[in-house]
């Protein structure tokens, strides 16, 4: 790709009369209907000739190409998803650098913009920018009018990031190589190390307060030569190799600056550092696709004081974990430009062919995690054992008799097992209870707890429990059996009717706990819930007493702890199974 002797064109500033279309979604501003022009499932990549524009008086749009922007041009020319004709691209590229604001003119730009040829208000066109916004105020998108162009930016937080539409990317540090490490190590003398530059007189503050009772917290600032390869303490000036000193850390401070995007996330990841990021709103690099809870601390910045009590609380082998996964991700998403535009084409490939794209697993599971399952059973569970219903219950004698005569009708019940958990009261005579073709057992109590729901009693002989409220009686026959059905292909995770979601309440600053019927969940109830009869024995024997403890003298809670218990060991969701309306 020559960028040498480019020819010239001269643009007249104009008024651009359309601006940033802020309400855009994939779903109304890009055109699907312009892909599968190939005649193959797969986006085409069209970048337009590279030009070099001058205003009126000969002043040129940017002085130089940056070294990054040259890199994305010439890993889009050399990927799967590149074409050489534009009437069969599906998305169009400016080969104009806009990596960073300050460079440009903006409205030069944006009448470059509406000059080219397919621009169509920017419909279909992918515009790269790392550094948004200009001094004194430092705007998180970038201010050229762009139309409806989709944003490839590293500057975004949760007010401008255009959600399922925009690919929040890294801030790419040329610098970050040198912090590479080859293999993951526990020799790091530092807990938690904070070396950014210049970092607000407000964090630099909490952390020198938090310095004065912990002695495994660094803090580095820049040197009086200003040498980006060299940091200082701040009290003793005592000096350190940068980005060497990111490898005798375990944690590394991520904090907001004048920008959201900053240059010591790459490098810290680059060190195997687990990132601890202070940056209210800030959007994490591909965070539409990757679970950043698996790699990195986020502390709100009003809980900066916190710090240390956070990172102290997290085991070692937690952070053995964050270190794999920090190290996978870097490894394979954020280690060079190549890496960053390849992921940012393959989301828009996954948005408009979803049928083929990767799921939460493809992107986020390291390749020793995706043969994890803890049952060791065959991808599909067998059908001919059937499953026990496990029902808990206290004195609802009638409510419990509906309920077994609804299980008879489902084909795959092998057995009922009836938990009495009602130490004042015998529980009803066998000859009392339904005359049904499957066995009826039932197990009383010593006491009445709710963990008894999850113990793993000699009685069931099935993999598969149906744990199932004794007032449950709503769900047919035909969906209970098809839930099972759909278990038996999910054997390692609980598969249910009731679902629940878990969210953070910026309001309150606390958990939110809801029950609204929604697409999105975060557990199923087991209160009618399929799952694997070992992990009855996990909760039983595993789970730690002081959730147990709590469970059983609250007597509320028990479904979070089993999902929680399933989750942690599976690292996978559990499964909603829709009924009837």
């Amino acid at each position: 790709m020559n960028i040498k002797n480019l020819p010239l064109v001269q643009i007249r500033n104009h008024r651009v009369s359309h601006t940033l279309n802020s309400s855009c979604s994939h779903w109304d501003c890009f055109n699907i209907y312009r892909c599968g022009r190939t005649g193959h499932d797969r986006i085409a990549v069209y970048i337009y000739p590279l030009k070099k524009y001058v205003d009126a008086n000969n002043v040129p749009l940017t002085e130089t190409i940056s070294r990054e922007f040259y890199m994305i041009l010439e890993s889009i020319l050399k990927s799967k998803y590149y074409t050489a004709n534009p009437y069969e691209a599906c998305l169009f590229v400016p080969s104009l650098d806009m990596l960073n604001q300050e460079r440009l003119q903006l409205n030069l730009t944006s009448s470059v913009l509406s000059s080219l040829p397919y621009w169509s208000n920017g419909q279909n066109h992918l515009i790269f920018n790392m550094l948004s916004g200009s001094a004194p105020f430092y705007s998180s998108m970038l201010e050229a009018n762009i139309g409806e162009a989709l944003i490839a930016g590293a500057d975004f937080n949760t007010y401008s990031y255009r959600v399922s539409y925009d690919i929040p990317i890294p801030m790419y540090s040329s610098f970050a190589h040198k912090a590479e490490v080859k293999k993951i190590h526990n020799r790091r003398p530092w807990l938690v190390t904070s070396s950014q530059i210049s970092i607000d007189s407000y964090f630099l503050d909490e952390l020198q307060e938090l310095q004065t009772q912990y002695a495994d917290l660094l803090i580095l600032d820049s040197c009086q030569s200003n040498n980006y390869s060299k940091r200082c303490e701040v009290e003793t000036q005592q000096l350190f190799l940068y980005p060497d000193i990111l490898q005798k850390s375990i944690f590394c401070t991520v904090f907001r600056g004048e920008r959201m995007a900053q240059l010591v996330l790459l490098e810290a990841m680059a060190a195997n550092c687990i990132p601890i990021i202070i940056m209210d709103g800030h959007v994490m690099p591909f965070s539409n696709i990757l679970d950043w809870q698996r790699a990195a601390i986020f502390i709100m910045e009003d809980y900066l004081h916190t710090l240390m009590d956070v990172v102290k609380q997290i085991s070692q082998d937690r952070i053995q974990e964050m270190q794999k996964q920090v190290k996978f991700l870097y490894d394979s998403y954020f280690s060079s430009i190549n890496s960053i535009v390849t992921v940012t084409l393959d989301i828009i490939q996954d948005r408009v062919y979803p049928q083929w794209g990767k799921n939460y697993d493809d992107w986020n599971l390291r390749p020793e995690e995706r043969q994890k399952n803890p049952l060791f059973l065959p991808i599909t569970a067998s059908r001919s054992q059937g499953f026990t219903a496990l029902i808990l219950t206290y004195d609802r004698v009638e409510s419990l008799f509906n309920l077994v005569r609804n299980l008879a009708k489902v084909p795959s019940l092998s057995k009922v097992l009836v938990v009495w958990n009602n130490q004042k009261k015998s529980p009803p005579l066998a000859s009392s209870f339904p005359k049904i073709s499957k066995p009826i057992k039932v197990i009383q109590t010593k006491a009445n707890k709710l963990s008894n729901r999850f113990y793993p009693y000699e009685e069931i002989q099935t993999e598969a429990i149906l744990s199932i409220d004794d007032d449950i009686i709503m769900l047919t026959s035909d969906e209970l059996e098809f839930g099972f059905e759909v278990w038996r292909e999910f054997p390692d995770r609980i598969v249910g009717f009731p679902s629940r979601t878990h969210i953070w309440d910026n309001a309150t600053l606390s958990w939110k706990y809801e029950s609204e019927w929604t697409n999105e969940i975060s557990m199923v109830l087991t209160g009618a819930a399929f799952y694997h009869k070992y992990y009855n024995y996990l909760y039983t024997t595993s789970m730690p007493s002081e959730i147990k403890d709590w469970v059983d003298e609250k007597m509320n809670c028990e479904d979070i702890a089993m999902n929680f218990l399933v989750s942690n060991v599976t690292k996978k969701p559990p499964i909603k199974v829709k009924v009837h309306c």
